[in-house]
């Protein structure tokens, strides 16, 4: 659902974790005492700081702290800020060149902590950057700056959640991981939109997004219809990617009064429908709903299905707002619900052509790797703020460690192109949401985005369904660990991993303990660790590796070593 958000007239994004990035040089410091203090106070009080003391006081409106730091090259550098916030979670606004950056999020410490708050583009010679009150109560220690390099290479596993994913769904999926980190693919939510891009720009999206909304029992009971299923398999046959989200009208307690209209059952406000209470109870009317919403929508993609079509599933949007009812007791019953969705979509239903897509960049609201394809967030900066998002790309980005695609499900304003590879913020997709305005998305910035050489068009787009597919699944945990002692030495054997070519074998003192690699690219299936102390007892654990990945873990095997009698 569209929000508003904070005008950026600089290229400058929020972060709030530190990003897979790299930086050269030695990070330069600057002391927040040492900067322009406005109605804040210098202090040294709470120990743990650098310097002379760290900045106190943010308690009024207008309440600032500025520094100037002095980059010897201009280029794009990460700048982190060390703090103290022994009062809860607080939020501070920030500045970069006098311009807002919007606002950098302290989560609750009891000592200074560091963290990443901006990356911009700073340019040779004096810079400022400046912190505003915002809900106030915290300290600041320092800044610091640091040249960003290159991003990471990416190395995503074509590999989907669901083992038993449909062919489409694998060419589709392996079609977004060769494109990721080269070029975006343009686009648009709802079906109706694509006639007004066609006519305007000559050209139409690589995706388009649909709703399952109106599919929702509880709107149907009033009189909801709807043929996105059908839109959807229209525009499947024009070549294009399908997406859908599901505005889930909560399965019962609709307020249904002015402002609070049945048709606004999705949003928190208009239905007192409790998730937590019907997922703790498995026997009640309240869960049984749940399930009856459930197979309603599998009916619709049932259909899809067996048209051939993969789908870019996405459940439970934006979640950790609370905004909607399925955010609304927090992230422990909405996760439970999301497996609930994907066990009986997938299990129950059958349905393989679905690719999970999850969106929400909080690590406290994350389901797990087990049940995701893609991490997604939704954008929606003030109209005409063509950032480029790279702050939440990069919060995402250490979410997952690069083990999953990363895109921009919904937007206002479209990130500019031309500034996406130089921050490195390689959004799989985009999808606008409506609005083709003048004031959130310019003609001109919209023919320039469908002309652009870094952003794919329906035109451009390779048969999803046929894409080659390549077996690059990581292997599997190695199985069968067999262990045999010696004098001073003990031999691991393990049985073989079909799609692995070599191993890694790790070894620790108790099973719970730390384990240490010892033997690295093994193309056996055994391995005689030698140089062990006689009558000790040692665990050990092999992983499986191929050009995709390496496996998690075997199941440990205890062996004692002990010379055999001659």
């Amino acid at each position: 659902m569209k929000k508003t958000g904070i005008v950026l007239m600089v290229i400058i994004m929020f972060v709030s974790l530190i990003p897979l990035s790299s930086a050269k040089g030695k990070a330069e410091i600057y002391e927040a005492e040492n900067g322009l203090l406005q109605g804040v106070d210098e202090a040294s009080t709470v120990t743990g700081y650098s310097g002379d003391g760290y900045v106190t006081g943010f308690d009024e409106d207008g309440d600032a702290l500025t520094i100037t730091v002095h980059p010897a090259k201009e280029g794009l550098y990460q700048i982190n800020i060390r703090y103290n916030a022994p009062n809860g979670p607080k939020q501070a606004n920030l500045f970069v060149n006098d311009i807002s950056v919007g606002t950098v999020d302290f989560t609750p410490t009891h000592s200074f902590t560091e963290m990443a708050a901006t990356k911009a583009i700073l340019k040779k010679g004096a810079n400022t950057i400046r912190i505003d009150k915002g809900w106030g109560y915290y300290d600041i220690d320092y800044f610091s700056i640091q040249k960003v390099t290159k991003e990471l290479v990416h190395s995503i596993p074509k590999t989907l959640v669901n083992p038993k994913a449909s062919p489409a769904a694998k060419s589709l999926m392996s079609y977004l991981v060769d494109n990721y980190g080269h070029k975006i693919l343009s686009g648009q939510q709802d079906y109706s939109n694509i006639d007004w891009l066609q006519t305007h720009l000559g050209k139409k999206p690589a995706v388009v997004g649909f709703d399952l909304m109106d599919y929702s029992p509880s709107r149907v009971e009033y009189g909801a219809a709807t043929t996105e299923t059908e839109k959807a398999i229209d525009w499947d046959q024009q070549g294009g990617i399908v997406a859908f989200v599901w505005h889930w009208n909560a399965p019962k307690d609709l307020i249904n009064q002015p402002e609070k209209e049945w048709w606004r059952g999705f949003y928190t406000d208009s239905t007192t429908f409790d998730l937590q209470y019907a997922l703790s109870h498995p026997d009640s009317e309240e869960y049984r709903l749940l399930i009856r919403d459930i197979d309603a929508i599998a009916t619709q993609l049932k259909k899809l299905q067996d048209a051939n079509i993969p789908v870019l599933f996405r459940p439970l949007h934006e979640a950790e707002g609370e905004l909607f009812w399925w955010g609304a007791k927090g992230a422990t019953p909405c996760k439970e619900l999301y497996r609930l969705l994907y066990d009986r979509l997938t299990n129950e239903h059958q349905l393989n052509n679905l690719i999970w897509v999850w969106n929400s960049v909080s690590p406290e609201w994350y389901p797990g790797d087990d049940v995701v394809d893609i991490v997604s967030y939704d954008s929606y900066p003030s109209g005409g703020d063509y950032n480029v998002q790279v702050g939440k790309y990069d919060q995402l980005l250490s979410l997952v460690k690069d083990r999953k695609l990363i895109a921009m499900t919904e937007n206002g304003a479209i990130p500019d192109p031309d500034l996406l590879p130089i921050y490195h913020a390689d959004w799989s997709w985009f999808s606008t949401w409506s609005a083709h305005d003048e004031k959130t998305n310019s003609l001109d910035h919209l023919k320039k985005v469908y002309n652009h050489d870094y952003v794919v068009t329906l035109d451009e787009l390779p048969n999803i369904k046929t894409y080659p597919i390549e077996n690059n699944e990581i292997p599997s945990a190695p199985t069968g660990l067999h262990a045999e002692s010696g004098n001073r030495k003990a031999t691991i054997s393990w049985n073989p991993v079909n799609n692995a070519n070599r191993y890694t074998l790790l070894r620790a003192d108790t099973q719970e303990g730390s384990y240490k690699q010892i033997a690295s690219n093994l193309k056996a299936t055994h391995y005689t660790n030698k140089g062990l102390v006689n009558g000790k007892t040692y665990y050990y654990k092999v992983k499986a590796v191929n050009k995709s990945g390496t496996s998690t873990s075997s199941s440990p095997i205890r062996v004692t070593v002990q010379a055999k009698n001659k």
